[in-house]
């Protein structure tokens, strides 16, 4: 009878256990973990139209994301990576927004980092008596997926607290529709905080730092003002368009130093703006757009009463880099700003989320989010021997990304060791999709020119350069090579390479209709810059840091033109002349013993042109016969058009 009894007790067991075994329900006990708890659960999901393929097919999800500060010390500007992995579009983020600025909706798929919005940091237990809802983030998500049918679970295969100084378990624990992970503290790690003291933020490098500083707060209203600036030594803003997203109904009720480029007060007198704000004139508000575009102003209104006298302000879009004038590497504005209910205290300062940078010139960027730093400190107004510091300060954090882009400038090479100019790459700044209906080539490489070629456009040096090709018996392709297509081209020459050192000549064409106002460039040599001595007909150094085997040039005081093509003596039949500038630079072999010139250490790696890379041919001119006659020409031209210059 005893047997029977143990069989009995045994099965009851194994179905009690058995439903809690298959389910691997994480452990999410919050007495258990001493850091910071992760959590993501897929609460729901119902197949939505299109009716496909079952991989392709789309399925409406909704998903909890929750982090909890179960740590002895407070958590700042929490970030959460959360790898997505089944084509997920993220439509809604509640209480949290991508660390990248990137606005929703959003394709999310390979994984993303959320941030906290509007409420960035969370508490302990200690300092709270344990009250949740200062110590977690909960995150309601929905969005779309695709190929993970019911009764199955779309969840992430990673899940990880990304900031600093915390230690994450690989992999988190998964269970039927959710995954968690206790992040605890790294011992090892160094405190992030400020040199100011305090609980903020230090400042942080990249290549665009933008300030977001409250000046004064009111109840309903606050002056807020932006400062951004260039920390790339090589990138140039040019014409920069600055947006943002206001994320609790904010608007800009007016600016100094800058302006939107829509102003629009429709949306204020017609929104909600202008339900609550019945005794504000709201057709003086210059825009209620969530997401405003705010544009520089022209020099000419920097001491204007209404619209101007903030400093760094009203610079035509121009920031340039520290490198070249430290003084003119930043641009700021000022602007009233006013708050929705239930924001309206003067403690509720909320920046807003989701900037973006733009410029014509040099790289797209890539901003963070705004996190919270020591207040700005800035002179005092009435010019007192004190500093004055903000409400509050943000940073935004903004770095090139390197997507790629067509260049806007070619380089050609050149040596006294060789009649034969290597010119810019065939389509070196892109070709007209269509080619001329075949009139030229896109894939054929360049011709080989004499030297004087290189002060005629494109079109009228055929004649020259197929004659040149038939004289040294090179073939000539049919079609012809296209044009290289770019506004500015710049010639390195060898000019000289003797026992103690060597020279060489830069010479920069403009091919555009406009003026180059404030260029620079910036020349990369990996093995001869050690030996850079002087340039003489421009201002250059060497650069420092990193960037210490890159040679910087710019204009001479009041030489800072690069003039544009222009009409040549007789625009009847002489062909048009570019606008050029041109400076001989020496270097010494005593730091650089076995450097070999003329085969290839003279040349530049990389060349740069306003903060943009140029377009670098691929081979250098062979060290054959050389015809001084040649270069003797391209001499005496460059000297006249600089005497007309």
């Amino acid at each position: 009878m005893a047997k029977p009894v143990i069989i009995l007790i045994s099965l009851t067991l194994c179905i009690v256990l058995l439903p809690n075994v298959f389910s691997q329900t994480p452990n999410t006990n919050t007495s258990i973990c001493n850091g910071i708890l992760v959590t993501y659960q897929y609460t729901g999901g119902a197949r939505i139209q299109p009716v496909l393929s079952p991989a392709d097919q789309p399925y409406r999800f909704e998903s909890t994301l929750t982090v909890r500060n179960n740590g002895p010390v407070e958590l700042k500007n929490w970030q959460v990576f959360v790898g997505f992995r089944h084509g997920e579009l993220l439509v809604t983020a509640g209480n949290a927004v991508l660390a990248d600025g990137t606005p929703l909706p959003a394709n999310v798929t390979g994984g993303t980092v959320f941030a906290g919005s509007p409420d960035t940091d969370l508490k302990t237990a200690i300092e709270t008596a344990g009250d949740v809802d200062q110590m977690q983030a909960v995150v309601q998500l929905v969005g779309t997926q695709f190929g993970v049918a019911p009764p199955d679970f779309p969840l992430p295969d990673n899940l990880t607290l990304v900031n600093d100084g915390y230690l994450c378990p690989n992999p988190p624990l998964t269970g039927n529709n959710s995954t968690s992970i206790c992040c605890t503290p790294d011992p090892t790690a160094r405190t992030n905080t400020s040199i100011d003291g305090g609980d903020f933020s230090p400042l942080q490098n990249g290549d665009v730092s933008i300030m977001y500083d409250v000046l004064m707060s009111y109840e309903g209203n606050y002056l807020a003002q932006v400062t951004i600036e260039n920390q790339n030594p090589l990138n140039r803003i040019q014409d920069w368009n600055l947006s943002w997203e206001w994320m609790q109904g904010e608007f800009i009720n007016s600016i100094r130093g800058a302006y939107p480029k829509i102003v629009d007060p429709g949306d204020c007198i017609f929104g909600n703006q202008g339900q609550f704000y019945k005794q504000l004139d709201l057709s003086k508000a210059l825009t209620c757009d969530r997401r405003p575009t705010i544009i520089d102003l022209p020099i000419s209104m920097a001491n204007d009463d209404n619209l101007g006298k903030i400093p760094f302000c009203c610079r035509n879009g121009t920031i340039l880099p520290p490198s070249m004038d430290s003084g003119r590497s930043k641009s700021s504005f000022q602007m009233q700003v006013y708050k929705m209910p239930p924001y309206l205290n003067i403690t509720h300062l909320y920046p807003p989320r989701n900037w973006n940078i733009n410029s014509t010139l040099g790289s797209d960027y890539q901003c963070r989010q705004p996190v919270r730093v020591a207040p700005s400190l800035f002179p005092d107004a009435a010019g007192l021997p004190s500093r004055t510091a903000a409400v509050a300060s943000w940073q935004v954090v903004c770095n090139a990304t390197l997507a790629a882009r067509k260049p806007k400038c070619c380089v050609s090479f050149s040596s006294f060791s060789n009649n034969s100019v290597v010119p810019c790459n065939t389509c070196a700044c892109g070709c007209d999709r269509n080619l001329d209906n075949g009139v030229c080539s896109a894939a054929a490489p360049a011709l080989l020119l004499p030297a004087e070629a290189l002060l005629l456009p494109f079109d009228n040096r055929t004649e020259l350069a197929t004659a040149f090709a038939r004289q040294n018996r090179r073939r000539v392709p049919s079609p012809l090579p296209c044009a290289d297509n770019c506004g500015v081209s710049i010639n390195w020459h060898l000019l000289s390479d003797f026992r103690g050192g060597w020279t060489a000549r830069i010479t920069l064409f403009n091919w555009d209709g406009n003026d180059v106002v404030d260029w620079f460039a910036a020349v990369e040599l990996d093995k001869a810059m050690p030996g850079f001595e002087k340039v003489y007909s421009m201002d250059g150094a060497r650069m420092s840091g990193s960037d210490n085997r890159t040679l910087f040039l710019k204009g001479l005081p009041n030489h800072n033109y690069l003039v544009a093509e222009r009409n040549g003596s007789n625009p009847r039949k002489d062909p048009r002349v570019p606008g050029t500038q041109q400076s001989v630079i020496s270097f010494t072999k005593k730091q650089t013993p076995g450097i070999h010139v003329a085969g290839g250490d003279g040349f530049p790696t990389k060349i740069f042109f306003n903060g943009e890379e140029c377009s670098v041919p691929t081979t250098i001119p062979s060290t054959g016969r050389k015809n001084t006659a040649a270069y003797a020409v391209l001499v005496v031209c460059l000297i006249s058009s600089l005497i007309y210059f």
